[in-house]
């Protein structure tokens, strides 16, 4: 049986061999599943063979689909939540819904799964005792290398996300701030049938990724200054 609540469901972030059974379970018996994109996600629901009811949860709408889903869960109701690939709220939508239900006491379960900034850090060789998980940066330049002067001295490892199309930018503009020689891992397509992760020098990293496709989601990883793989 499960019982009435807002359920944060994390969803393959590409093999949907990882979707648990208890995911499978609890979507199953939603009244509603709030989806970053409803066209993405009945995409999902057509491999699982069954159908819900989809409503889109993104940042120009969530704080309007909040009361529904609060009133939804106080009747009685399973609402859950997802975004297009991952954990939900880990920069994606879900943080102002969570919220709204902890401040109203109503019970908020998460449904642990895929997230790409954990699957790369696992597996990084990169510093796992302490890290910060920054998202993704601003867009321009500018405001990259100002983020970068701050954090080139954090003594964690540092997670990034990262799009297909500034990738390259991304890697220049960090190598500009702390050298050729810091230790990262970027990783790429994680659970994909075109997943790759290059850990090294960030000179050395950024010329394998220069030489490989840059299509997909990454995820940058950035060890502390005097960090050795040996």
């Amino acid at each position: 049986m499960i019982e009435p609540a807002l359920y944060l469901v994390a969803t393959p972030i590409g093999n949907l061999g990882d979707l648990s059974p208890r995911a499978v379970e609890v979507l199953k018996a939603s009244s509603c599943v709030l989806c970053e994109d409803t066209r993405h996600s009945q995409r999902l629901f057509k491999r699982l063979e069954f159908e819900r009811t989809l409503l889109s949860c993104h940042e120009h709408n969530e704080t309007g689909r909040i009361q529904q889903a609060l009133d939804d869960v106080a009747s009685g109701k399973v609402v859950s939540l997802i975004s297009d690939a991952g954990t939900p709220a880990i920069s994606d939508p879900g943080f102002r819904i969570v919220r709204a239900f902890r401040a109203a006491g109503q019970k908020v379960i998460s449904i642990p799964g895929p997230c790409a900034a954990i699957a790369a850090l696992a597996a990084s060789g990169l510093p796992t005792d302490q890290f910060r998980y920054l998202g993704f940066l601003p867009p321009k330049s500018a405001a990259r290398l100002r983020n970068f002067e701050t954090l080139k001295d954090a003594s964690e490892t540092l997670v990034f996300y990262e799009s297909t199309h500034r990738i390259l930018k991304f890697l220049k503009d960090l190598r500009s701030v702390v050298g050729d020689e810091r230790i990262v891992c970027v990783a790429r397509e994680l659970t994909k049938m075109h997943e790759t992760t290059h850990t090294g020098p960030l000179l050395e990293v950024e010329e394998a990724v220069t030489r490989g496709s840059q299509k997909g989601e990454f995820v940058v990883l950035i060890a502390r200054e005097g960090y050795s793989l040996t």
